[in-house]
C-alpha cells in the first residue's frame, strides 16, 4: 500500500529561468527610473543648499526673529523680519480658517450628497478651473470686487481672500480623494444600524479620512504662503508691525524679498536670503505639524 505525502504538491513548480531580454529590459528600466529620480532630487538639493548657505547668517542673528525694519534705512545693517513673519502667518492662517471648512464641506457634498447631479458636475468643473487659475488673476478679481466695487481699502484681509481662492481647490481635491477611499462597507454598516447619514459622515467617514485631509490642508497652506502676486496688488509693504488686518499696509516674507530686490547693498541681499530660508522653515514647521496630526488622527488598526 502506497502512502501519499499530503505536504508535497501534486504538480511540480512551473517556474522557468528569466530570459536575457527581460533582464536587459528590467535593467534599462531601473537605470531610467534612477536617472529620473536624480534629475528631480539634485536641483532640489542644490536650491536648498544655496538658500541655506546664503541665508543662514541673518537668520541666526537674535534680532531677526524679534525686530522689524522700522526706522532703518535700506543700506543699514541690522533689524529683522519679525514684521514680515507676522504678516505671512496672519494672512496664511486667515485664509486657512476660511478655506479649510469651505473646501471640506464642498468635498463632502461632492462625495456624499451630490453623486452625479448637475450641480456636482458644475462644482467639479469650477474647482478644476480654480486649480489652474494664476495667483495674479485671483488677486485682480479680489481687487475688482473688494476695492473697486465695495470701495474698501487695500489690506491684509484682502490678501487672505485672494489666498482663499487659491487654497480652496487644493483642499477640495485632497479632501474629496480621502473621502472616496473610505470603504462603503463602513457607511452601509452604519445605515443598517439606523444611524442617520449626517451622523455617519461626522462620526465615521470624516474621522476615517481625517489624517489625509489634514495633509491636504498643510499642502494648501504651503502653496499659498509663498505667493507674491496677491501681496503686491492688494497690500503695500510696511517695515513695521500692523495688527489691523482690515486696514493699512502689512509686510510679508514674499513682499519683503520683492522690496529688498531694489536694495543693491549687502544688507538687502542678506534680507532676501534670510526671508527665503525663513519661509522654508515656516512651511516645514507646518508640514511637521500636519504629519504629527495625521499620525495622531489616523484610524487605529488594533
Amino acid at each position: 500500500m502506497t502512502t501519499v505525502d499530503l505536504d508535497k504538491p501534486a504538480v511540480g513548480p512551473t517556474f522557468t529561468a528569466i530570459s536575457t531580454g527581460r533582464k536587459v529590459r528590467n535593467g534599462i528600466a531601473t537605470v531610467l527610473v534612477t536617472l529620473a529620480f536624480m534629475v528631480a532630487v539634485v536641483p532640489l538639493i542644490w536650491v536648498l543648499y544655496s538658500v541655506v548657505e546664503q541665508g543662514i547668517a541673518p537668520v541666526l542673528r537674535s534680532g531677526w526673529w524679534t525686530q522689524s525694519l522700522n526706522g532703518l534705512l535700506g543700506r543699514q545693517q541690522g533689524g529683522g523680519a519679525y514684521h514680515a513673519i507676522y504678516g505671512t502667518l496672519v494672512q496664511g492662517l486667515i485664509a486657512g480658517v476660511i478655506a479649510t471648512p469651505l473646501g471640506i464641506l464642498i468635498a463632502i457634498y461632492l462625495v456624499e450628497y451630490g453623486a452625479k447631479t448637475r450641480l456636482a458636475r458644475a462644482t467639479t468643473f469650477m474647482v478644476d478651473i480654480l486649480t489652474g487659475v494664476p495667483s495674479i488673476v485671483a488677486a485682480l478679481f479680489i481687487y475688482a470686487v473688494w476695492i473697486s466695487i465695495f470701495g474698501l481699502g487695500r489690506s491684509a484681509f484682502a490678501v487672505s481672500l485672494a489666498l482663499v481662492l487659491l487654497m480652496v481647490p487644493v483642499v477640495v481635491r485632497s479632501s474629496e480623494e480621502m473621502l472616496r477611499i473610505v470603504p462603503d462597507d463602513l457607511r452601509e454598516a452604519a445605515y443598517a444600524l439606523g444611524v442617520p447619514k449626517w451622523k455617519t459622515i461626522m462620526r465615521i467617514v470624516i474621522p476615517t479620512a481625517l489624517s489625509g485631509m489634514l495633509t491636504g490642508v498643510a499642502l494648501a497652506l504651503a502653496r499659498i504662503m509663498g505667493e507674491t502676486a496677491p501681496v503686491l496688488i492688494l497690500v503695500a509693504y510696511a517695515p513695521y508691525i500692523n495688527f489691523n488686518v482690515f486696514d493699512g499696509n502689512m509686510a510679508s516674507l514674499p513682499l519683503l524679498m520683492t522690496v529688498e530686490r531694489a536694495n543693491p547693498t549687502a544688507a538687502g541681499s542678506d534680507r532676501i536670503w534670510g526671508a527665503a530660508i525663513t519661509l522654508i522653515l515656516i512651511i516645514t514647521v507646518f508640514q511637521l505639524i500636519a504629519a504629527f496630526l495625521s499620525r495622531v488622527t489616523a484610524p487605529k488598526t488594533k
